[in-house]
């Protein structure tokens, strides 16, 4: 189960992320996926070493640092996939 919920949590992330980086993202949507894990992965470990490790009820900074981290991977993920995957498919 504790698959499931990294995959639910990386897809929404990566969505929010894509939402709020400007202009138009080209990877596809389980590389999305896959970047918003790691978001979550990252902004834990960050939330972690800030001293956010576990607040009474939701943990709204160490959900901020999440939604950061995975801002950043998409951004860079996304510049990554079309500087090696993304100008061949879009010569094809």
């Amino acid at each position: 189960m504790g698959w499931l919920w990294a995959i639910i949590v990386g897809f929404v992330l990566g969505l929010i992320a894509k939402a709020i980086i400007p202009g138009k993202q080209h990877s596809p949507l389980w590389l999305t996926t896959i970047f918003g894990m790691l978001g979550a992965i990252a902004g834990n470990a960050i939330a972690r070493a800030v001293g956010v490790e576990s607040t009474p009820g939701i943990d709204w900074s160490r959900h901020a640092f999440q939604l950061i981290a995975a801002i950043i991977i998409v951004a860079l993920g996304d510049m990554l996939y079309m500087a090696t995957l993304g100008k061949r498919k879009q010569r094809a």
